[in-house]
Order: structure tokens, then sequence, then C-alpha cells
């Protein structure tokens, strides 16, 4: 048996400092985002400017920059290694572009079924049936035919 002490353990590390300065600047950095967020949004209430299209691509801008900063303080991503940056990165940025696929695509056959479908302009074009005692009115020609 050896005589080594196991109950004398070494406590300089076990209060171990706790620096403010980086929460702080996290919550600075964050409110400071989210207040250009908003002055954008009130600006464009009350003038009319930016145009809507120019102040969603900003606001998917600064949306991103939060998201990426709170991954990086709250997940610690800032401080791991390049290899696990990218495992975390790289499947979050394919999900984004799936979701900005489906929605372009989903789109896109929702404007081609209105333009294309002549049952659906078909049935724009069909009025009601009248009701008892009055007089029915033509109903609409279809595309096509004589008359």
């Amino acid at each position: 048996m050896s005589n080594v002490d196991t109950n004398t353990v070494s406590h300089d590390n076990a209060h171990a400092s706790f620096d403010p300065k980086p929460i702080w600047r996290t919550f600075w950095i964050l409110l400071g985002i989210t207040l250009c967020e908003l002055i954008l949004a009130t600006i464009h209430l009350k003038t009319g400017f930016p145009p809507k299209y120019i102040l969603n691509g900003v606001y998917l801008i600064l949306t991103c920059a939060k998201a990426f900063y709170i991954i990086a303080e709250f997940m610690h991503l800032r401080h791991e290694i390049k290899n696990m940056i990218m495992t975390i990165a790289v499947p979050a940025l394919l999900f984004l572009w799936f979701v900005i696929a489906f929605v372009s695509d989903g789109n896109s056959y929702r404007e081609l079924r209105n333009r294309y479908d002549r049952y659906q302009l078909e049935q724009n074009n069909v009025k009601a049936p009248a009701a008892e005692g009055e007089e029915a009115a033509p109903a609409a020609k279809k595309p096509g035919s004589p008359e």
C-alpha cells in the first residue's frame, strides 16, 4: 500500500473566477441588432421607406447574424475546432437551402397552376345559378366555343 493521502486535494481551482464581460458584450451586440430591426420597422411604418422587399432582405440578414452569434456564443462553437463548427454549420446551411428551395418551388407551382389550368379559369367565369323567381343570367361562354 502506498502512503498517499487521497483526502488532501488542492482547491486552488475550486472557485474559478467568473468574468461577466463576455455576457454583457453578447447582450449589447444582440440588443444593438434588435434595435436596428425595430428602428427600421418604425421608419418603414411611418414613411414607407425602405420598400418592403428591401426591408425583408435586411431583416433576413440581421436575423441570420443574430442566429449565428447566438450559436457561436451559447453553443460555444466559437471556441471549438473547425471540423466541429463545419459539422454543425454545413447541415444548418443545407437546411436553409432546403426551405428556400421548397418555398420557391411551391410558389412557382401555384402560379403555373393558376395560369395554365383551363378548368380553374372556367370556374372563375361561371356565375352562380339564379334563385327561384329570378331571371337566370346567361352562363359564361367557354373559351374556344362559337358565339
